[in-house]
């Protein structure tokens, strides 16, 4: 694909998404998840390689079940005459949001889709994608029990299901799983705890990502190969892993200790509580991800391209050890 085609794709999946969370009704915003579905399936498009061709074809069947969900759910509006049957509709409308950003236990698609594309289009997924959605299910104020179980089964089944996988793509895939379940939960006291969450774990996804890219990293025994004179680099991406667990001092832990505190006003601890037992299992993941890799080495060496990384590098440095400079500053007010 050239760059004008790539250039005019990404130009109609930001207008898509701005179109789904400006909207004034549900079906101009059904319109633009649309656009945004059928803007990124020729982005996931890679002739040579026939894994993504079959994600690409998951994607668009998963997402075109969400879509047909969700627009029965608006037609059902439109003719409920009876308040009492509202919650059918309702309960239909969030079910939709939440299998389009791929919440647990409607996650089936995601680590399938993520594990066949490229680490671009990964991102995209794991991070732009979730945008409208997520504001959707704000806009529709639908917060009911079935919310609260699509948080804590999502936390569950992130830190579960993370524990025995070791494609990198599927762990980021697991990790944004129990990260749903945070950003689910802060939505439910405050958008803008929502968009702090969301802007921190898509930096430090970004940073993560970024490297693993460029130095074509997809398995975890790639990182044990890292050349022993690149000690800076392996420190600094497990770090980063490190915080995108939410480990204290990182900038991961900022946002969760946000939410937390949060959720205890709103006198939901009991769901604070299954989020952060939850979550010490996808910490683990990161801990053995970085003791594994500090402890043992391969005899082959990956030698990274340091003019290519040097800027996301130090990217990573710095949102990894921001943390301990926001968590003292927090800590004062």
């Amino acid at each position: 694909m050239t760059k004008f085609y790539k250039l005019v794709f990404s130009s109609t999946l930001i207008s898509g998404t701005v179109l789904a969370i400006s909207s004034m009704s549900w079906f101009s915003a059904w319109m633009g998840l649309e656009i945004n579905l059928l803007s990124l399936m020729p982005l996931m498009k890679n002739f040579k390689n026939k894994f993504a061709s079959e994600a690409t074809i998951k994607y668009f069947i998963t997402q075109a079940m969400a879509s047909m969900i969700m627009l029965l759910s608006i037609l059902m509006f439109s003719n409920t005459k009876n308040l009492s049957m509202e919650m059918a509709p309702s309960l239909l409308l969030s079910a939709s949001l939440l299998m389009k950003m791929g919440a647990a236990p409607l996650h089936f698609w995601l680590p399938e889709v993520v594990s066949g594309v490229s680490w671009g289009t990964c991102l995209l997924i794991l991070t732009w994608q979730k945008i409208a959605p997520m504001i959707l299910l704000f806009y529709s104020n639908t917060v009911n029990s079935l919310m609260y179980a699509t948080i804590i089964v999502s936390s569950m089944v992130g830190g579960l299901l993370g524990l025995n996988q070791i494609c990198l793509r599927k762990i980021m895939a697991f990790s944004s799983i129990n990260h749903i379940s945070w950003m689910l939960a802060a939505s439910i006291t405050s958008m803008t705890l929502w968009m702090t969450y969301f802007v921190v774990y898509s930096l430090i996804n970004t940073g993560i990502i970024l490297t693993m890219h460029k130095n074509k990293m997809f398995y975890l025994p790639q990182l044990m190969k890292l050349s022993p004179s690149k000690k800076y680099t392996k420190m600094v991406l497990l770090m980063s892993l490190l915080s995108l667990g939410g480990l204290p001092p990182f900038l991961g832990f900022l946002p969760k200790w946000l939410t937390i505190s949060a959720l205890s006003s709103v006198n939901l601890m009991y769901l604070a509580t299954v989020l952060i037992i939850t979550t010490l299992l996808s910490l683990f993941i990161y801990l053995r991800i970085t003791f594994t890799t500090l402890t043992l080495s391969s005899d082959e060496s990956l030698h990274l391209k340091t003019e290519i990384i040097t800027m996301s590098m130090n990217m990573l440095s710095m949102v990894s050890m921001m943390g301990l400079m926001l968590t003292i500053v927090m800590s004062e007010l």
